[in-house]
C-alpha cells in the first residue's frame, strides 16, 4: 500500500458540509493501489458506552486521476458531531487505520483510541458554504457593451466609427454599443433562453474596454445614465433574466481623480496611500505599446501604467470600494458581481465584500476571474464559483488544440471537480470563449461541428455555463481586440443554423439542470483509438447519458431515446451512425435502465465497428 498518495483534510473540499445536515466525505488514494475503503464515523461525546467504532459503512471509488483515485461517502449526525476515521484495504492485503495521527494497525488498541479520529466539532450552518439557488440554474450571456448594440447614436464618443465597419477592431476603436442597444434586445436573449447577463464594465471611464475606472458611482456617459441602467435591469427581472456587473478593484485608471490628485500632490496627497507607489513623483517611462512600461515607479496591473494598483489593505480604499458594492445591490438591484483580476486582491479585503453583499442581498452571486486552482477564495467567506478556465482550458485542449489526450482529458476534469465542494462545482462559471480569448469558432479553425460538439460537452458538465455575444451567430475573432467585433445584427450575415442548435442546447441544459447540476458523474467509456467518450449523470432514480464521436471514423449505437443530437443518422430502427464531431444524448430512469440490463441479449453491432453499449439501456455503475 502506497500510504504516501493518501490524503485526507478536514474541513476542506475533503470533508464539508452539503446541506445543513449532510456531510461530505472524500479520501484520495494512489490510483489503482486500494481494493477498498470503509468509514467509522460517531459522536464523540458516544465514543466509549456505544462503540460506534466497530461499525462501518464502504465508501464508493468516485472519480480518478492518472495518478490517483478518489473515495465519497454522504453522512449526517444526528447531534451534529462528528468523529471519523477510514479502514483503508490495499490491494497488497495491507489493511490499516487512517485518522488524525496518519496510518495505524487495524487493531482494537487502535479503534479504542479517541484522539486517531478526525474531528468535525459541531455542524456550523453559519460555516457551509451556501451556493444561491438560482446561480446553478442560470445560462449567462457575456456582453462587452461597446460591442453589443449602439441604441442611441446621441451618446456616441468622437470619432466612433460606422458599425461594424472594420473587419479587425483595434485597440482604440469605438463603435458606439452602449446601454440602450442592450434594451433593445432583450427579445433576443428571451428567444435564445438566456437567464442571466454578464456585463463587462460599464462604469466611467477612458477606453472602450472600461477596465480603466474613473468613477465606480457612474455609468458611463457613452453607454447611458442611471435612469436607463435601472430600467435595463427591471426589464431583464420582469423576464427572469438576472444581472451581474464587473467590479475591477485591483486597480484604478489613471484617469480617476484619485489619482490624478497623486500624480498633481505626490506624497502629500490624501490619496497617496491609496495605491502601491515606490517613488515620488509617479512616473513611468512611454514605450510603442500603449498598455505597457518597464519603468513605472509605482504598481499596476500587469505592466500597464495607465491601471495603478490599489491598496486594499487601506482602511479608506475598503471603505470605498465596499460602499460601491453596497451601493449598487441596493440603489438597482444587480443580482451578482463578477470580479476583475480577483486573485491580486487580498483575502481580507475580499471576506469583507462577500459580508456586505451577503448582508445586502443573502442570495447574491459573487464570481472572481481567477484562471488557476482557487480553493483559498472557495470556502464560503469570499466567493460562491471563479472562471472555471482550468476546466475548460482541459476541453479546449482535448477537442480543438488536441495537445492532450483523451484520458488527460479525462483526467483533469476529474482533477479539478475534486478541488471543490460539490455546491462549489454546481456554480463554477464555464466560459469557452471571452473579450479576453480568441473566439471558439477561430481557435476550432471554423469547423463549425467541431464548435457545436464543444458547445454541447460543455453545457453537459458541472457548472453554470457562460455564452461570449455573438456566438449563437457562429462569429470569428482572434485575441484581443480582435474577439470584440460589433456584434452582427444584420440577418444575411448571421448564421440561424448555429442559433438553433445554441437555442436547443440552452434548452435542454434548463430543462436537464438538476441531474446534471447535482447528479453524480459516471464515466462509461473513454476510447484513445476510436475517441468515444461515453459518460453519464445519475441523480434521485435518473440518469443522462451522452456519447460523444471526436475520433475520425462513424461508430454506430443503439438507438433509444435519443432526445439531443448532431451528426447522427438512422440506419435502420435500431442501429444509429453517429459521425466524425457527432454526440447522442438520451435521458432515462436507473430503475427501467437496470432492469432492461438484466434481460438484454448482448449482441455485436454494425459489421467492422467496434461493439457499442445501448446508447441508454447500459450504463456502467
Amino acid at each position: 500500500m502506497n500510504t504516501a498518495a493518501i490524503h485526507h483534510q478536514p474541513e476542506s473540499e475533503y470533508a464539508y458540509l452539503y446541506t445543513s445536515d449532510k456531510m461530505h466525505i472524500r479520501l484520495k488514494t494512489g490510483r489503482g493501489d486500494i481494493k477498498s475503503v470503509e468509514l467509522l464515523n460517531g459522536d464523540p461525546y458516544q465514543f466509549e458506552h456505544s462503540e460506534w467504532f466497530k461499525l462501518t459503512i464502504p465508501m464508493e471509488k468516485y472519480l480518478s486521476t492518472t495518478t490517483h483515485d478518489y473515495w465519497i461517502i454522504e453522512t449526517s449526525a444526528p447531534f451534529r458531531r462528528l468523529s471519523y476515521a477510514f479502514k483503508i484495504e490495499g490491494m497488497d492485503g495491507t489493511v490499516l487505520f487512517y485518522g488524525d495521527h496518519g496510518f495505524f494497525p487495524y487493531q482494537d488498541s487502535t479503534l479504542k483510541s479517541a484522539s486517531n479520529y478526525f474531528k468535525l466539532p459541531y455542524f456550523h450552518e453559519a460555516d457551509r458554504f451556501k451556493a444561491p439557488q438560482w446561480a446553478k440554474e442560470t445560462i449567462w450571456y457575456q456582453i462587452f457593451p461597446e460591442r453589443f448594440a449602439n441604441g442611441d447614436i446621441s451618446n456616441d464618443p468622437e470619432s466612433t466609427l460606422p458599425w461594424g465597419s472594420k473587419e479587425h477592431p483595434g485597440r482604440k476603436d469605438f463603435f458606439g454599443g452602449d446601454l440602450q442597444g442592450v434594451l433593445d434586445h432583450l427579445d433576443h436573449f428571451v428567444d435564445l433562453g438566456i437567464n442571466g447577463i454578464y456585463f463587462c464594465p460599464i462604469f466611467q471611464a477612458a477606453s472602450n474596454h472600461k477596465y480603466d475606472t474613473i468613477d465606480y458611482f457612474e455609468i458611463d456617459s457613452a453607454f447611458g445614465d442611471k435612469k436607463l441602467f435601472k430600467k435595463v435591469v427591471d426589464e431583464c427581472h420582469k423576464r427572469g433574466i438576472r444581472v451581474m456587473l464587473d467590479a475591477v478593484f485591483n486597480h484604478m485608471g489613471d484617469f480617476s481623480p484619485q489619482w490624478q490628485d497623486v500624480v498633481k500632490n505626490g506624497e502629500t496627497s490624501p490619496y497617496a496611500k491609496w495605491f502601491h507607489i515606490h517613488k515620488f513623483p509617479v512616473d513611468y517611462t512611454p514605450t510603442a505599446d500603449f498598455e505597457f512600461s518597464d519603468n513605472i515607479t509605482y504598481d499596476t496591473f500587469a505592466f500597464t501604467p495607465h491601471m495603478p494598483k490599489l491598496n486594499t489593505a487601506n482602511k479608506e480604499v475598503q471603505d470605498f470600494l465596499l460602499e460601491i458594492a453596497r451601493y449598487w445591490i441596493t440603489e438597482f438591484d444587480i443580482d451578482a458581481w463578477r470580479l476583475d483580476v480577483a486573485n491580486e486582491v487580498d483575502h481580507r479585503f475580499w471576506r469583507k465584500f462577500h459580508d456586505v453583499c451577503t448582508e445586502a442581498k443573502p442570495d447574491i452571486y459573487i464570481l472572481g476571474e481567477i484562471w488557476h486552482s482557487s480553493q483559498a477564495w472557495l470556502q464560503g467567506d469570499e466567493f460562491h464559483g471563479v472562471m472555471n478556465y482550468a476546466f475548460t482550458d482541459a476541453i479546449l485542449s482535448y477537442f480543438v488544440y488536441q495537445t492532450i489526450s483523451l484520458s488527460k482529458l479525462v483526467s483533469e476534469l476529474n482533477h479539478q471537480l475534486m478541488l471543490y465542494r460539490e455546491q462549489t462545482n454546481q456554480i463554477m462559471f464555464n466560459v469557452l470563449d471571452s473579450h479576453d480569448t480568441p473566439r471558439l469558432l477561430t481557435i476550432a479553425q471554423n469547423n463549425k461541428e467541431l464548435m457545436k460538439q464543444v458547445l454541447a460537452f460543455t453545457y453537459l458538465q458541472k457548472g453554470v455555463p457562460c455564452l461570449y455575444y455573438g456566438d449563437e451567430y457562429a462569429m470569428d475573432g482572434a485575441g484581443d481586440p480582435d474577439c470584440r467585433k460589433c456584434m452582427i445584427w444584420e440577418p444575411e450575415k448571421q448564421d440561424l443554423d448555429m442559433y438553433e442548435f445554441t437555442k436547443a442546447l440552452i434548452a435542454f441544459r434548463k430543462e436537464h439542470q438538476p441531474l446534471l447540476s447535482e447528479g453524480k458523474l459516471r464515466w462509461n467509456e473513454i476510447d484513445e483509438q476510436t475517441g468515444i467518450i461515453d459518460f453519464a449523470y445519475e441523480h434521485e432514480g435518473k440518469m443522462i447519458r451522452s456519447i460523444f464521436n471526436t475520433g475520425q471514423s462513424p461508430v454506430y449505437i443503439e438507438k433509444e431515446h435519443v432526445l439531443f443530437s448532431t451528426q447522427m443518422q438512422a440506419l435502420d430502427k435500431n442501429i444509429i451512425e453517429l459521425a466524425p464531431y457527432g454526440f447522442a444524448v438520451s435521458v432515462d430512469s436507473t430503475e427501467r435502465i437496470e432492469k432492461n440490463d438484466s434481460t438484454r441479449n448482448e449482441q455485436p453491432l454494425v459489421a467492422g465497428s467496434r461493439r457499442l453499449s445501448s446508447l441508454s439501456t447500459e450504463f456502467s455503475r
